[in-house]
């Protein structure tokens, strides 16, 4: 019988060695870039005055409730299963 013949390569010279390696050290290259990204990166800062933005933006979703019928007869429809009838529009 012949005894099988043990290569006398290098490590590096075998292909999936390197499919191997190149999973974690894609992951690594693209763990920097991610650190990188992060840190360049401003925050962008929350206005002062927040909550009277939000309470301006509630006073005009108050203000026009007709452009809400949608999205009030699809809620409707989708709760009770009742398909409710279409809004009019004003005249």
């Amino acid at each position: 019988m012949d005894s099988p013949s043990i290569s006398s390569q290098p490590w590096w010279h075998f292909g999936h060695v390197w499919l191997v390696l190149a999973g974690p050290a894609i992951v690594v290259v693209a763990g920097f870039i991610t650190l990188y990204l992060a840190m360049s990166g401003a925050d962008p800062v929350v206005d002062q005055n927040y909550y009277q933005k939000g309470i301006e933006i509630n006073r005009t979703l108050e203000g026009a409730p007709e452009s809400l019928a949608p999205a009030m007869q699809a809620r409707n429809h989708a709760a009770t299963g009742v398909k409710t009838p279409a809004a009019q529009p004003k005249p």
